[in-house]
């Protein structure tokens, strides 16, 4: 983040300016704030750099992104990065309480938002299942395995999906 141009105090947060193709926020690294875009554009990767690399979407005027980090203190699960100039409040813990008194409608868009994404992993998850279920059944033994590994894939999925 050493491309910052500018930042600004405020009660719910810092007011940051990133130039166009700055990394705001990397995969895989631990960040404790959330950002607000106020103006600008920015695109959300997961992959990025890799021969894996996905284009998720590109977000705009009111998104935010980094709440996992900043609630659930865990590292990225994306890369964003500013695809024009950003302005962002960047909101740190510290702060969060001003920015949910001033921000309640955003805040129910960010749960709703959560609350989405734990739908689509549960759906991946089934979908996963029943290619398993319909895979070829050739012994015991690979449907016993087939068991198996649903029973710890549903295991994982509830260990890391409602953990606090």
């Amino acid at each position: 983040m050493s491309d910052i141009s500018q930042e600004k105090e405020s009660r719910s947060g810092r007011l940051t300016v990133f130039p166009e193709g700055t990394v705001i926020l990397r995969e895989g690294q631990e960040s404790l704030d959330m950002f607000k875009i106020i103006k600008g554009h920015a695109e959300i990767y997961v992959g990025y750099g890799t021969a894996h690399e996905s284009l998720i979407g590109i977000i705009g005027e009111q998104s935010c992104f980094g709440e996992f980090g900043l609630l659930l203190k865990k590292p990225s699960i994306y890369t964003v990065i500013a695809y024009s100039k950003v302005v962002a409040l960047r909101i740190s813990e510290s702060n969060m309480g001003s920015f949910v008194a001033e921000n309640h409608l955003i805040i129910m868009d960010i749960m709703k938002n959560m609350a989405n994404s734990m739908l689509v992993m549960r759906s991946q998850i089934d979908l996963l299942l029943k290619e398993l279920e319909a895979a070829p059944k050739s012994t015991d033994v690979d449907l016993r395995e087939r068991k198996q590994l649903s029973k710890q894939l549903m295991r994982q999925y509830a260990l890391h999906a409602y953990r606090k």
